[in-house]
């Protein structure tokens, strides 16, 4: 590791004791881990599965159940650190974007997710009635369709009616 990655690690672990000491958790070197293979996931694909994090945290840490994982996940969600997203017929994923309210597209044909900002147009159906008697304190939009690398693929199946377009799971 370059002395660059090294730093930019090490800067990882002193943003994240503060973020952990903040929410009421004790700072723990798997939860430093998983915070921080949650924040670098962010930038690139975002959405990780619980396997893909413990992977992830063990090059770091060279060791790490998946029970330890699972508990670490739990504890972050709980304070509100991670946004655990499940979408039908996919694995439950976790992601550090926090508190924006904002949405999901997901692809039908390859499973891929991405962000979106708020949807906008009007939002009649997004507003319950008074009287069902909840306090609404979130509310999840997760668009369906395919990617631009699946909409093709998916379109010629479409033609073919012997195959069937179904999702991935």
């Amino acid at each position: 590791m370059s002395s660059s990655e090294q730093r930019r690690e090490l800067g990882d672990v002193e943003v994240n004791r503060p973020r952990l000491r903040a929410a009421g958790l004790r700072v723990t070197r798997p939860r430093l881990a998983v915070l921080r293979v949650l924040d670098r996931a962010r930038a690139g694909q975002g959405h990780l599965t619980v396997a893909t994090v413990a992977a992830q945290a063990r090059i770091e840490l060279g060791s790490l159940s998946a029970q330890a994982v699972y508990d670490c996940l739990a504890a972050l969600h709980g304070v509100g650190l991670v946004r655990r997203v499940e979408f039908a017929g996919h694995p439950t994923r976790y992601e550090t974007r926090v508190g924006d309210h904002h949405h999901h597209l997901v692809c039908r044909g390859c499973g891929h997710i991405r962000d979106l900002a708020r949807a906008t147009g009007h939002p009649a159906c997004l507003t319950p009635p008074t009287a069902v008697g909840f306090v609404v304190d979130e509310v999840e939009v997760t668009f369906w369709g395919r990617c631009s690398r699946c909409a093709p693929a998916a379109s010629k199946l479409a033609r073919n009616p012997a195959r069937p377009v179904l999702p991935p799971y």
